[in-house]
């Protein structure tokens, strides 16, 4: 009986996961989209382009072919960009944060940068986890 709940229940897992995310086209993501990660990431290419459900909100998720993510809101704004532990461009970050890490952890750099519904996650290199407020200012570090 164990068994059949068990499998019950991983059948179902699977069945949420890919209704919450569906494979699409890059010609399907939003407008900006694109553009965005051709000027930040102009040696990589999307070989991976979703649409993504998570926390109950369209969005959208790209992976590049140097194996970083991006995700964006459903206007096609960034939402979160991961370099699954590389430094990240930061041209498109609030100066006020890369200039509070370039000051405060000069030898750090930004690997992942998570635009939340109340504040602005940024992980550095060597596992620093900051945590700023929407418009840039620092709240602190973990």
């Amino acid at each position: 009986m164990k068994t059949k709940i068990i499998f019950a229940v991983l059948l179902l897992f699977m069945a949420m996961t890919a209704i919450a995310q569906k494979r699409i086209t890059v010609a399907e993501l939003p407008p900006g989209a694109e553009d965005f990660i051709t000027q930040h990431f102009p040696k990589a290419t999307i070989t991976i382009a979703k649409k993504d459900w998570e926390h109950g909100e369209k969005g959208f998720e790209v992976i590049l072919s140097d194996g970083t993510e991006v995700e964006f809101w459903k206007d096609g704004t960034w939402r979160e960009v991961d370099g699954r532990g590389k430094p990240i461009p930061t041209a498109f970050i609030a100066p006020s944060i890369v200039e509070y890490v370039t000051k405060n952890y000069p030898n750090r750099k930004i690997t992942h940068i998570d635009y939340g519904h109340k504040d602005v996650d940024v992980d550095l290199t060597g596992k620093i986890d900051l945590e700023f407020t929407k418009d840039g200012q620092f709240l602190k570090a973990d």
